[in-house]
């Protein structure tokens, strides 16, 4: 071999880092033909700080997303594999079928658990439940339906949390897969409170999305499934006069009151004073041996009205208290609410996202507390609220470890049957500290000062 060819194999391949770098040597670099993408960037970071899925809220949708599918796989595993417990279903049916057959008188109509108690807009979807499965017969595709409810449900509440990006992505685990009482009350007892929430969050997506009419029509469906839907209603008014003033919320409770006319209709020709009375009944009293909340309480004070009276005072006046001192905005008064926004002392602003959210889960939040008892079917009224009151309170020594030691014990109370003097204790102790921290919660930024503040915090990240 030739001197030459030795110096040709002692050479280093011509390779694009090193003609890139040959390039440099005149003083001008050539660029990486190639740059990673930026989702390529961002899945890097991702894998590298593993963490961030969990605490970042950026990662909400990507989270959700995936436990939304996972649910599916648990709803099919637990109607396939947990036994249904006949509660309140069969009952249902009975009390759709009187009407079926034509009785519209609610005095008349009852079922194996006593009688009909719930508003019109039940007997409508329960009536077409009941056609749907065979006359209430097939139970199974029942399980399915409601199934689908509670996917429903969890798209909309998981909607909800993404809009406000306050809770960290770990917590939804607790909000579907780990509840076992939220999937019982779904799919294995098919109680009627499920879907009155469902179509509660569908109408808190639209007041989020500024159509607070349609809300509003979607709402008055929901209270007329199951009246617990009106602990919603303290702090729906107050968004309402806040963000329209009093004239212009008159025509917005007109069409609620319209639609439970309407739907009520065929039962308030037939016997008015009756329907009004079984549907709306206020004053039903409750048995002692279901309470979640009062175990610990003597039979005889439990049913005391007294005490209902005070648990009724109390309960008006905690909302006064959130009204006048948390929900509405430093130096305005209570009374401005009542003006038409462009006639107040301190010009109105769009409520926020986060505003809406928290004072109508707020105003069903402190309905729960003071309530005269709580079923265990019950918990489906505040159980998708709890982490979102929980990361909004104002204590900021209640660290992630505490907020769902809270959310555990609240569970394992709703879990414990029967009820104990310890089960129901620790409920109230927990709801003491989530009310606590939600008086001690800063106020919440409007639209204008809130853009400020992200402005302000991405400004500062670059």
């Amino acid at each position: 071999m030739t001197k030459s060819g030795r110096m040709r194999q002692l050479r280093p391949p011509r390779t694009r880092r090193y003609a890139a770098d040959m390039a440099g040597v005149g003083g001008v670099r050539r660029k990486s033909p190639v740059s990673p993408s930026p989702l390529w960037g961002k899945l890097h970071t991702l894998w590298q700080d593993k963490y961030l899925l969990l605490f970042k809220t950026e990662y909400t949708l990507l989270v959700v997303s995936v436990l939304w599918f996972l649910e599916i796989g648990i709803n099919v595993w637990v109607i396939q594999k947990v036994a249904y417990t006949e509660i309140d279903w069969k009952a249902y049916m009975d009390e759709v079928e009187g009407v079926i057959n034509g009785t519209y008188d609610y005095t008349q109509l009852k079922g194996d658990t006593g009688p009909l108690v719930y508003p019109a807009g039940f007997v409508y979807i329960f009536t077409a439940l009941y056609y749907i499965t065979g006359h209430g017969v097939n139970i199974r595709l029942g399980q399915y339906i409601f199934a689908f409810f509670y996917l429903l449900t969890l798209l909309l509440v998981f909607r909800i949390y993404y809009r406000t990006k306050k809770v960290p992505p770990y917590v939804f685990f607790f909000v579907c897969c780990a509840s076992y009482r939220i999937h019982s009350i779904f799919v294995l007892r098919l109680f009627n409170d499920p879907v009155a929430m469902m179509l509660l969050f569908a109408a808190v997506n639209l007041f989020i999305d500024g159509y607070w009419t349609l809300g509003c029509g979607l709402y008055s469906l929901a209270v007329s499934v199951k009246m617990n839907v009106l602990l919603f209603a303290p702090g729906l008014l107050f968004l309402l006069l806040s963000e329209f003033g009093l004239m212009k919320t008159i025509p917005k409770l007109s069409l609620c009151a319209g639609i439970q006319v309407v739907l009520g209709l065929p039962f308030l020709l037939e016997n008015p004073v009756g329907y009004m009375n079984r549907a709306f009944d206020l004053g039903r009293q409750f048995m002692f041996k279901w309470t979640v909340n009062w175990r610990f309480l003597p039979e005889w004070l439990f049913l005391n009205r007294y005490f209902h009276l005070l648990l009724l005072a109390a309960h008006l006046l905690t909302l006064l208290l959130f009204a006048f001192r948390r929900w509405k905005r430093p130096g305005e008064s209570i009374f401005e609410l009542l003006k038409e926004p462009g006639k107040r002392k301190i010009p109105a602003q769009k409520s926020t996202v986060d505003q809406i959210v928290l004072i109508l889960f707020t105003s069903n939040f402190i309905g729960m507390c003071f309530s005269r008892s709580l079923h265990y079917q019950f918990y489906v009224w505040y159980f998708h609220s709890l982490p979102y009151l929980l990361w909004s309170g104002g204590v900021k020594k209640l660290a992630h470890l505490l907020r769902v030691l809270i959310l555990g014990l609240i569970e394992l109370s709703w879990n414990t049957y029967p009820s104990t003097n310890s089960s129901s204790a620790a409920l109230h102790v927990c709801h003491l500290i989530i009310l606590l921290c939600l008086w001690l919660a800063p106020p919440l930024l409007s639209a204008a000062a809130e853009t400020q503040e992200q402005k302000a915090v991405k400004d500062k990240r670059h």
